[in-house]
């Protein structure tokens, strides 16, 4: 049963009042740890901005605290999930009471942003990108449109001659290694090693990447399971209250057979539970 469901039982309606309480908590708390600040970002066209940003270590942080607290709960360690651009912050807990289990889960989530730091070095490596792009693709062009011509010419000069386009085909559809000799001599009178442009490209973009910076944004307002599920920015508490028999785990289960102690306990729980969370 998820607390805050409706139901005509004293007791459940006593556990949603208390459920409704520990969330205004937990959201008061989260609104708190994502207050954002300014940095300076450069975008891709190099232009400087200030973007908003808060510290999701903060919550980590503060759902590690209430683990830590939780000292006669079986835990879940806080995780963090690595998606590209949506990360989510959860951690779960239960404990177990007579034939009841009270089972709790806390998340946030968030989206990333990826920004340059505004460094120099981005807008060099940027034109440098820029030449090689375009130098390569002016030798491959000057390539690609006088290649047989090229490669009879060079076979020529190698003391290979009277080969026509058919033949150059075969010959170079049988022997890669030489194929690739002719390429490499062909790439040396050009003046354009295309391998070493490669690699320095590699290393450029490698450089960028270590460059980069990520900025946090999250909505600190309260959502459900399906808005968490759908990618929705915002933080998450959930309780749920089992029956549980032969090891499984009931949902349905008539209240009023819970006996007075069990109750008390619960509630006692749920209360402490709400001062670690305001801690």
């Amino acid at each position: 049963m998820r607390l805050g469901s409706r139901s005509s039982n004293e007791f459940i309606q006593l556990l949603n009042r208390k459920n409704e309480s520990l969330q205004k908590s937990f959201h008061t708390k989260i609104i708190e740890l994502t207050k954002t600040t300014s940095l300076k970002v450069m975008l891709g066209d190099s232009t400087v901005t200030e973007q908003t940003t808060f510290d999701p270590k903060l919550v980590s942080d503060y759902f590690q605290k209430i683990n830590d607290s939780l000292t006669d709960w079986s835990l879940q360690d806080v995780s963090i999930t690595n998606n590209q651009d949506i990360r989510r912050i959860f951690t779960k807990f239960e404990i177990k009471e007579g034939n009841y289990l009270i089972s709790g889960h806390l998340s946030i989530q968030f989206h990333v942003l990826l920004y340059y730091k505004p460094d120099q070095r981005v807008i060099d490596c940027q034109k440098e990108l820029s030449e090689i792009v375009d130098l390569t693709k002016h030798e491959q062009e000057q390539l690609s449109d006088n290649s047989d011509q090229l490669v009879l010419n060079k076979l020529k000069e190698m003391g290979y001659k009277d080969f026509d386009h058919q033949k150059l085909f075969e010959i170079f559809y049988e022997n890669d290694e030489f194929r690739e000799k002719v390429f490499a001599e062909i790439q040396k009178d050009v003046g354009v090693d295309f391998q070493e442009l490669s690699e320095k490209k590699t290393r450029l973009f490698s450089e960028l990447d270590s460059l980069l910076i990520e900025t946090y944004q999250t909505s600190p307002v309260l959502i459900d399971d399906p808005k968490l599920v759908g990618g929705e920015e915002g933080c998450l508490l959930t309780l749920d209250l089992e029956f549980v028999k032969n090891e499984t785990r009931e949902g349905v289960f008539d209240p009023r057979k819970m006996s007075a102690s069990v109750k008390e306990n619960i509630l006692n729980y749920l209360s402490d539970l709400e001062k670690i969370i305001q801690s």
